[in-house]
């Protein structure tokens, strides 16, 4: 029996679907709503707003939401376990100078030892600085940097996508 193209389209539809490929409403491709919370906090401490955007208008939680699905696929349990421990401390919730106190005491690795292991948080706060950054300054076709704010800051050019100069540039080749 041939299959018709109308019902190859309906079972399709039908399988993803069951898959829930349609059904999520979350922005979020790996963390939960409050670990997005709780990590957005921490980013806007990390680069703050001053007379330039700063993470949070950047988008680095997206950045780092999209590469905890790929490059940092490894370190997905470490964030669940890390912004776990923060959320505990409703971090999102606290006044930024308490939250500025304690994202100083994981840089000196004086973080509770039963929450955060040995080494008092230090990983977790390099960790979460370095993809911070990344997120902000990288190119924006990774998730993070909206609006190319860090390089309009620095006074950087946008760089065409390659391949698309021709599309981008009215008096290129096509």
């Amino acid at each position: 029996m041939a299959l018709k193209r109308r019902n190859f389209l309906a079972a399709g539809a039908a399988a993803a679907a069951a898959a829930g490929c349609s059904s999520t409403k979350s922005p979020w491709r790996t963390l939960s709503d409050s670990e997005a919370a709780t990590l957005d906090a921490v980013c806007a401490c990390l680069i703050p707003v001053d007379q330039n955007p700063g993470a949070r208008e950047a988008g680095v939680v997206h950045f780092i939401d999209r590469q905890l699905t790929r490059k940092f696929k490894d370190m997905r349990p470490d964030y669940a376990r890390w912004l776990a421990a923060l959320g505990a401390r409703n971090f999102a919730g606290l006044p930024a100078a308490e939250q500025t106190k304690l994202l100083a005491a994981l840089e000196k690795g004086e973080g509770d030892k039963a929450a955060w292991g040995p080494d008092g948080g230090r990983e977790a706060f390099n960790t979460v600085l370095t993809h911070t950054m990344m997120g902000f300054y990288g190119s924006p076709r990774h998730g993070g940097n909206r609006e190319a704010v860090s390089w309009k800051m620095l006074g950087v050019p946008e760089a065409p996508v390659r391949g698309r100069l021709a599309y981008n540039d009215p008096g290129g080749a096509a």
